[in-house]
């Protein structure tokens, strides 16, 4: 927009060559210096300071606000939609909705409907007030007016969070990661459309496929956004980094997230409610390894003795055949167990006690072979209300085995782990698991503002 004259009176008369810049310019300059300020936050104070940062944030809107006033009556004629938007996109600058900022941006998507910043503000608003149809009619009402890299990838998270029957919501997550990938592709140095393909990724991996390559390329993603001072700077980033990592069962790592999730934002109480829930999870797990159970002598002799090679089932000619080909196998002691993948070997035990994570997942407990050696076996992708319990004889073949040794607030844990990517290669007692008790696992990442 081009500059306006000032009427200043100069000697008694208007001196028409006086320019003062537009205010639909200061404005503009004044909301982005707002966002700057939140965004970059702890490149100008220390992380000790992110308790002041909701409260620093509100202040500086509030001083932004009084630019507006200073300018008020300049919402007329063709300048009147851009005003009300960056009235509204200042209003939401924090994290809570603003029912004014809505107001602002309806009126200003209804006087200028091509105005796509105004589209993407309106849908944020709706989102934090939980109105995830609305939000969505926006962000998808946008991209007719042209593709953008931020209504893609709202348009990612809220297809996720969008209640759905099982079969729709599958379509939505796989839509998800392809919106997530055209924000990516829009603009590569966004850390932030790189969270939310890790996140979209990280949403695929449970509710599709669980390939592992694909929480590969969810932890890829979340490395390309670190390297974004912004997208470094939300919470949201590492709580989710955080769940990724637990599922990886990179436990350490996991637990060094979720605390820098609770640095960058100490009134957030999730990422603290996950840190100590899996705290429990590795104490109780530590704790039932190292005390075999928790189980009696006696009753522990028993359940060894009882060990037979019948149960091995499939596993006990020594080898198997998955499709046309047959892989052979070798019973091994626990104590023999190497840490990656054991090809072509098989162990046998007892199960002796399981642990319940707040999650549900993995499904854990602990076996035990005749040698009186006890790991932890984590099983992925089975159906609620499945499992094993105490007693039964489990076979599992080429076992994944991690040597969990770390310590975390004082903490050492220092235990074997087994992990199982299907129930389907379990033999329980002489049988293997059938696909009834294989299901997907539903699991969101969030969105703080969620």
């Amino acid at each position: 927009m081009s500059a306006i004259i000032d009427d200043k009176v100069v000697d008694g008369a208007k001196d028409p060559n006086v320019v003062k810049e537009d205010p639909i310019l200061i404005l503009t300059e004044k909301v982005k210096s707002l966002y700057l300020f939140r965004d970059h936050y702890f490149e100008n104070h220390a992380i000790e300071e992110a308790i002041n940062k909701n409260r620093d944030v509100e202040k500086e809107m509030k001083e932004a606000l009084t630019k507006f006033d200073d300018y008020k009556g300049y919402e007329i004629d063709g300048a009147r939609a851009k005003y009300y938007f960056l009235k509204g996109k200042a209003l939401n600058v924090i994290n809570r909705h603003v029912p004014q900022a809505e107001e602002l941006l309806s009126k200003a998507v209804k006087l200028e409907p091509k105005l796509i910043e105004a589209w993407n503000e309106l849908g944020e608003c709706y989102w934090k007030n939980d109105d995830i149809q609305q939000a969505k009619n926006c962000f998808s009402g946008a991209l007719p007016h042209g593709r953008n890299k931020v209504s893609l990838r709202n348009l990612s998270m809220v297809l996720r969070q969008e209640p759905a029957t099982q079969e729709q919501r599958i379509k939505n997550v796989q839509q998800g990661v392809e919106h997530a990938k055209d924000a990516v592709s829009l603009d590569t140095s966004d850390g932030t459309s790189w969270a939310i393909l890790g996140n979209a990724y990280l949403s695929s991996f449970f509710t599709v496929q669980q390939n592992p390559a694909t929480l590969r390329l969810c932890m890829s993603a979340y490395n390309q956004a670190e390297k974004d001072i912004i997208a470094k700077s939300n919470p949201d980033l590492f709580y989710n980094k955080a769940v990724a990592l637990k599922y990886q069962e990179e436990y350490k790592s996991a637990l060094e997230a979720f605390e820098r999730s609770m640095l960058l934002d100490p009134t957030w109480d999730v990422p603290r409610t996950k840190q100590e829930d899996l705290l429990q999870y590795l104490k109780d797990l530590q704790t039932s390894v190292n005390s075999k159970g928790r189980l009696k002598p006696k009753r522990l002799l028993q359940m060894i003795k009882s060990l037979d090679s019948k149960h091995l089932g499939p596993y006990s000619g020594g080898s198997y055949t998955v499709g046309n080909k047959t892989v052979k196998l070798e019973q091994i002691l626990l104590k023999n167990l190497i840490p990656g993948v054991n090809l072509e070997k098989v162990i046998f035990g007892k199960v002796v006690c399981w642990i319940q994570d707040s999650d549900c997942v993995p499904f854990t407990f602990c076996l035990i072979d005749k040698e009186q050696t006890c790991v932890a076996v984590t099983v992925y992708n089975l159906a609620k209300g499945r499992g094993v319990t105490n007693g039964d004889s489990v076979a599992i073949p080429e076992p994944f085995v991690t040597h969990q040794k770390f310590s975390n607030k004082e903490q050492t844990f220092d235990f074997m782990s087994i992990r199982v990517e299907t129930p389907l290669i379990l033999v329980v007692n002489g049988k293997k698991m059938s696909w009834e008790q294989q299901a997907g696992i539903r699991i969101s990442s969030m969105k703080k503002s969620d």
